[in-house]
């Protein structure tokens, strides 16, 4: 089955192809137009989920055996549902034209869970688009697709960057660009009382050991600490983009610019 070369990074780079599993992920991808090419379904799976099977295209729905869908799988409990979708990259110049009022920057993510996190958590918080920079993961990564559980195809999504040339076009377009760190001065709780998050933000974050190195720190506007009022050491890259993103939301929902 040639979509099972799809589970590896080469196969889904020249196929232009990946693979999203599962019914919340089939569902999503579904109901965005021009994204799914085909679905694979055991009978049961079929049977189960006919109300998501019923937005795919006529003819565009293939049986398969459990064996065979446990081959596309990587969990160790496969739905049984599977669809092959064309990559959802656009270039940052079409994300910016749109004018995003909230974007999240990964720079050197490589937990694909994280990655996925991320997308599920921007697209909660009313992101607009999330840039893979550098030497992140692979957004398409199966297990990133079922941490951004459907989110990937809400975002624009946009990969393979630079991420000090990422940055200054961000600020070219009108972004504050806050980058966060662990030694910043300012933390999120002054940031928000001094109004700065009412506006159009892109947040930065860095790698989930080495964080962010010191000429992309200098590239943003800002740096930004999460504060720590126990007594961890730090919150997790997940966690911290959760914070910063929904504090960015929290600001624009209470004091939205007119």
């Amino acid at each position: 089955m040639a979509a099972r070369r799809l589970t590896s990074p080469r196969g889904r780079r020249e196929a232009g192809r990946f693979l999203a599993e599962g019914v919340q992920s089939v569902r999503e991808a579904l109901l965005r137009p021009g994204t799914v090419l085909e679905v694979f379904a055991t009978a049961a799976a079929a049977q189960r989920h006919a109300d998501v099977l019923s937005h795919a295209a006529a003819g565009s729905v293939a049986e398969i055996s459990d064996r065979a869908a446990a081959s596309l799988s990587e969990t160790v409990h496969p739905q049984g549902l599977v669809a092959v979708c064309a990559t959802l990259d656009v270039s940052l110049a079409d994300a910016l034209a749109r004018k995003p009022r909230l974007v999240a920057i990964l720079v050197e993510a490589n937990d694909p869970g994280n990655a996925g996190a991320i997308l599920r958590t921007a697209d909660a918080a009313g992101a607009d688009a999330v840039l893979f920079t550098g030497d992140s993961v692979d957004p398409y990564n199966g297990k990133a697709v079922r941490a951004a559980a459907g989110s990937l195809f809400h975002l624009d999504v946009v990969t393979g960057l630079d991420p000090a040339a990422a940055i200054a076009e961000c600020r070219a377009a009108g972004l504050l660009t806050l980058a966060t760190t662990a030694a910043a001065d300012l933390d999120l709780d002054e940031l928000t009382d001094q109004g700065m998050l009412r506006g159009r933000t892109a947040w930065i974050f860095g790698n989930e050991a080495r964080g962010l190195p010191a000429d992309l720190l200098r590239a943003a506007e800002r740096s930004v600490r999460v504060p720590v009022h126990g007594r961890a050491e730090s919150l997790n890259l997940a966690a911290a983009a959760a914070v910063c993103l929904y504090a960015s939301a929290r600001a624009n929902r209470l004091q939205p610019l007119s």
